[in-house]
């Protein structure tokens, strides 16, 4: 068995590594490692973040123009991971099966996000990774200061929390 892939954040409050869980979230973990690997989620923001919740990134640049994405993947959310504090899931609209390039890394245990049916509701929100160094960083993007700004009417730090750079490192 390989050892799972490993992806550093560098923002501009520290570093994140994150161990993605390629055997329980396949298509997530591969979909995750293209925009990585294609340089997508350098020099985008966290743009929301609730505290206590979530810190959500991956989709806009600073000056919260929206990236392109490819096609969403299928939501693989019934893999048996749940949605712990230091956990890294995918973004999604109402849609279960829209995931593409966003992704929140979990601030507290939200097993109102995890899997429970196949239904719209139940659906749940992918895990494929966890946080292994750098939880002090996610805190820290924790404790920002939000409010409206860009496109969000809330929940958006007021000064932003850049990913400079995103690579694989194992």
């Amino acid at each position: 068995m390989s050892a799972p892939p490993v992806v550093a954040l560098l923002t501009n409050l520290g570093t994140i590594t994150l161990e993605l869980s390629a055997q329980a979230a396949p298509q997530s973990t591969a979909n995750f490692l293209a925009y990585v690997d294609a340089g997508h989620y350098d020099g985008t923001v966290f743009h929301r973040v609730i505290g206590g919740f979530m810190a959500q990134g991956g989709g806009y640049d600073t000056a919260f123009a929206k990236k392109p994405t490819r096609p969403p993947v299928a939501n693989e959310a019934d893999n048996g991971l749940k949605n712990r504090r230091g956990t890294v899931a995918m973004a999604r609209t109402s849609d279960p099966h829209s995931a593409t390039a966003q992704f929140f890394v979990n601030l507290a245990d939200n097993a109102f996000l995890d899997h429970s049916d196949k239904s719209a509701r139940g659906w749940g929100y992918t895990v494929f990774g966890q946080v292994t160094a750098g939880m002090d960083v996610v805190d820290q993007i924790a404790l920002c200061r939000t409010g409206p700004k860009g496109p969000f009417e809330k929940d958006a730090p007021l000064e932003d929390v850049v990913i400079l750079s995103a690579r694989r490192v194992g």
